[in-house]
């Protein structure tokens, strides 16, 4: 398995596995892409992507993957407080990635803005991790 398939599903794992967070969703609402008419709020994978970054010492990957919250409670507490329940999950977890070893977790950035059609708020956050082979 890639270090990023199995990074993407550590992730999923974690977030689905957190008892305050599927309270603020009113579910296990993480998705890899929403599907349509999925209600508010949830959480989906947005981005993922992956360098290179291997030499003498070993296969090395460092990854980006982008988180994003979508919310329509009618301000941004919702979207920030999903957000600071995220970052409280993944931040320097020590997480379990299927033939690879993770080296860091790092939750670099969270924001939230309201969408063009004024009624929606995205939370976005942005994860920075480190992968070794096994």
């Amino acid at each position: 398995m890639s270090a990023a398939l199995a990074l993407q599903m550590a992730l999923v794992t974690a977030l689905r596995a957190d008892t305050p967070l599927i309270a603020l969703l009113g579910g296990a609402a993480i998705h890899d892409g929403a599907p349509q008419g999925t209600a508010f709020p949830h959480v989906t994978l947005a981005d993922l992507s992956s360098l290179d970054y291997s030499d003498s010492a070993g296969e090395r990957e460092e990854h980006f993957a982008t988180l994003l919250v979508f919310s329509r409670a009618g301000g941004r507490r919702e979207a920030l407080e999903i957000l600071a329940a995220m970052t409280a999950v993944l931040d320097n977890a020590a997480l379990a990635v299927t033939g690879h070893t993770l080296v860091s977790l790092v939750v670099e950035r969270t924001e939230a803005r309201r969408q063009p059609d004024g009624k929606t708020w995205r939370g976005l956050m942005r994860v920075r991790a480190v992968t070794e082979a096994e």
